[in-house]
């Protein structure tokens, strides 16, 4: 059996400051323009990409769960 650090921790997750919804699209557009010229023959690049992208991910889902009143 092999152990392993998930990139997502749900028990540790805390959205202190829910950014506006056209604050969280653009800052999601930035990170996935900064993240698509990653080397994927790259491991390190890889994991800052997979890493980057599901943090904006889930700050932008936060935005719209503030604006639709969905889950917090």
């Amino acid at each position: 059996m092999s152990s392993h650090e998930p990139l997502h921790d749900a028990d540790n997750e805390v959205h202190d400051v829910v950014l506006a919804l056209p604050q969280a699209i653009e800052r999601a557009r930035k990170v996935l323009d900064e993240k698509s010229t990653a080397n994927i023959h790259d491991r390190d690049e890889m994991i800052r990409a997979a890493y980057g992208l599901q943090y904006v991910l889930r700050d932008l889902l936060a935005s719209l769960d503030a604006l639709l009143g969905g889950r917090k």
